[in-house]
């Protein structure tokens, strides 16, 4: 039986602090791994500049590294140097001139960095390699193709990771951009930290949950300092690790009314990533309620992520309040305007770059 309700639909604007999406239509930070030195180039301006174009609201740059050991791979951008945000605000500038909120997510990889391409196999590089030195709350391998042991993080490393959030946020205002998303999600460095699968620690670090949440709670509350008040700040989460002692979906939601009180707009709400061997049931619209779950529980805005390909339930999503936001990755992978034919599809037209007009 369908519920859809009367309310905010796809195509609806949505206003974040100062900054209006022209719809609820966004494209998910999708990893590239096709940097030199965590410089952006031709490859992702036209990649992104595609999805604006494309008609999406919010375009989200992919997962950027705060250091240079904090790239998942060799190839992935990075935003640590002031010689990186002039690539960066390029994109950023023909994003917003298209239309679309320009976006950017910035990360550390933890224990999952300094690996291969996923095109060569994914797996821990070696030193000869060019590989480097992991770190991670605990000295616990990820498994798999990732079998290098990082070493346990000092409570120096913990401050430098949190002081190269703050550094980072800056450059990314600097390049232009006008919403920033904190990656606490998938099994990078901050997920690491809340998961008791994955965080061992016995000092203020670990241990309780009120320990485990520190270092994206300490870096939330740095970076709104100097992230402005007119921004939207954004956390990516997962959810849930879809084990059994590990990060629940009850952890979100206190973690997420915690998030709100130090400024947070949106919690962007993905899961798992944190082991190998999670058993997860993938199929369209999965991680939906956990975006709805979230939003009711802690009264927070929420992004909607997860094999969300056509129109009509993107659609319901919003309508019936299950989030505010549907982010897509792969369909829009598949087709950059998506959102032109989704509008289509539900009797709604965007109005087309000047250049498309008779196609669209």
């Amino acid at each position: 039986m369908d519920q859809t309700i009367s309310g905010p639909h796809l195509f609806s604007p949505l206003t974040v602090r100062s900054v209006t999406l022209r719809n609820r239509i966004g494209v998910s930070p999708m990893c590239q791994y096709s940097a030199t030195d965590g410089v952006a180039n031709d490859w992702h301006y036209v990649h992104l500049g595609s999805r604006a174009v494309g008609g999406a609201g919010l375009v989200i740059v992919e997962a950027t590294a705060v250091a240079p050991e904090g790239r998942i791979t060799p190839g992935c951008l990075g935003l640590w140097n002031e010689q990186q945000i002039e690539p960066l605000a390029r994109i950023a500038n023909f994003l917003k001139a298209h239309g679309a909120v320009a976006a950017i997510q910035i990360a550390h990889a933890g224990r999952k960095a300094s690996a291969d391409l996923p095109w060569r196999g994914g797996a821990h590089l070696s030193a000869a390699q060019g590989g480097w030195e992991i770190i991670a709350p605990s000295a616990l391998a990820f498994g798999g193709e990732l079998t290098q042991v990082p070493r346990a993080m000092t409570t120096a490393d913990i401050l430098r990771v949190q002081d190269d959030f703050v550094a980072t946020a800056k450059r990314a205002l600097a390049a232009g951009f006008e919403w920033l998303e904190l990656h606490a999600a998938h099994g990078y460095l901050f997920h690491e930290f809340l998961s008791p699968l994955t965080n061992r620690r016995t000092d203020q670090y670990g241990g309780s949950f009120e320990n485990r949440i520190r270092l994206l709670l300490d870096t939330t509350r740095a970076v709104r300092q100097v992230w402005p008040d007119q921004l939207p700040l954004a956390v990516r989460l997962s959810a849930i690790d879809w084990m059994p002692g590990g990060w629940q979906i009850e952890d979100s939601i206190a973690l997420a009314k915690l998030l709100k009180a130090e400024g947070v707009d949106l919690l962007d709400c993905s899961s798992g990533g944190v082991v190998p061997d999670a058993p997860i049931t993938v199929q369209p619209g999965y991680q939906v309620p956990f975006a709805e779950k979230v939003r009711r529980g802690a009264d927070i805005a929420t992004a909607a992520v997860g094999y969300i390909t056509e129109p009509k339930p993107a659609d319901d999503i919003v309508r019936r309040g299950q989030a505010d936001l549907v982010l897509l990755a792969r369909q829009m992978l598949v087709d950059p305007y998506w959102p032109a034919h989704a509008a289509k599809a539900l009797g709604h037209r965007l109005t087309p770059p000047n250049q498309y007009a008779r196609a669209w």
